[in-house]
């Protein structure tokens, strides 16, 4: 196990929060052209259902149909403490058999691992310090493949199409790849990301940018989301996947705890018409508010020190009608 160990809440500088980035980044192939082939069967997914970045890759599984090719296991939802050292104040993602609370969750079936820390130093090819979900994990080499969520959709959605139910669709399209390149790049540093630059921002300052930015983004995506079905274009792309994954969380977690309060996405007639839509296309799973909540909630205690949840808006919030069989 390794002896370090960091968490994205602390990765503050001159009182912002400035991301790091994930480190390994292997690629599986369908050609074969790596050490990692694509295989029914072969590759696992390690994620929480609270975190957006993992619940990407819980999308991308389900639309391109690869739930009988690819497994998965789901960590508890909230962070606990990943080593018995007294000295050791690392706190993170663990493993679980099914609760009352969290029947979704699982052991770990590979190394018996009783933390996501445990797994990364069992079978990384690298040391980590940050123990990160998503994690793609090779069953054949007991070696994990990729824990950038990014390059996972990509993979997910072009390397697996011999054994997909949905080959046809690409979720990141030639002819589309520009546009969609440049999409990624302002939601990413101003709405993914940015409601993390608000909620650990440590000064007025940093917090101040961070949440103008946000908001400036979420102008942008209501307004591009008025004349077209998709933020990318006419179809869905992992674009949208990213979008989508911050949209669904904010009015329940990032609007209160992470002080993100101007406004609700409810608020953005065509922001929630929108979320509503890819909620109800089939990935609801990929969508637990009781994992959501619980884990912001009470996994951060430097914002929240009591753990208390609030209620938020109602769970059917995703379920109500929508518009936008209008751009069909």
């Amino acid at each position: 196990m390794t002896t370090k160990a960091t968490e994205a809440i602390d990765e503050i500088k001159g009182g912002a929060f400035v991301r790091s980035a994930a480190n390994i980044r292997d690629w599986i192939k369908a050609d074969g052209s790596t050490q990692y082939p694509a295989e029914k069967g072969r590759y696992h997914l390690v994620v929480s259902l609270a975190c957006p970045w993992a619940s990407r890759t819980l999308f991308a599984r389900i639309v391109k149909g690869l739930e009988d090719v690819i497994s998965v296991t789901v960590v508890h939802a909230e962070f606990a403490k990943t080593s018995d050292d007294p000295e050791d104040k690392h706190v993170g993602w663990h493993f679980s058999p099914p609760t009352d609370v969290y029947p979704e969750c699982s052991p770990d079936e590979f190394g018996g691992c009783k933390t996501v820390r445990e797994f990364y130093g069992k079978f990384a090819p690298t040391p980590v310090t940050k123990f990160t979900v998503p994690i793609l994990f090779d069953k054949k080499t007991s070696k994990i493949v990729n824990n950038e969520s990014s390059e996972i959709v990509r993979m997910l959605s072009s390397e697996f199409n011999a054994f997909s139910s949905h080959p046809e669709l690409e979720l990141y399209p030639e002819n589309l790849r520009s546009e969609i390149d440049a999409v990624n790049e302002w939601v990413y540093d101003s709405i993914n990301d940015g409601v993390y630059k608000c909620g650990f921002s440590r000064a007025q300052e940093p917090y101040d940018k961070s949440l103008n930015a946000l908001f400036a983004g979420l102008d942008r995506a209501e307004e591009i989301l008025s004349k077209q079905a998709f933020i990318a274009g006419s179809q869905l792309t992992e674009a949208d996947i990213r979008l989508f994954a911050t949209l669904v969380r904010f009015d329940h977690v990032y609007h209160t705890h992470f002080k993100c309060n101007k406004k609700l996405v409810s608020q953005y007639p065509h922001l929630i018409s929108y979320t509503r839509a890819l909620y109800q296309s089939g990935v609801q799973s990929t969508v637990n508010l009781t994992h959501i909540k619980n884990h912001y909630y009470r996994s951060h205690k430097t914002i929240n020190q009591f753990s208390v949840v609030p209620p938020g808006p109602p769970d059917n919030l995703f379920e109500l009608p929508h518009d936008r069989a209008r751009f069909n």
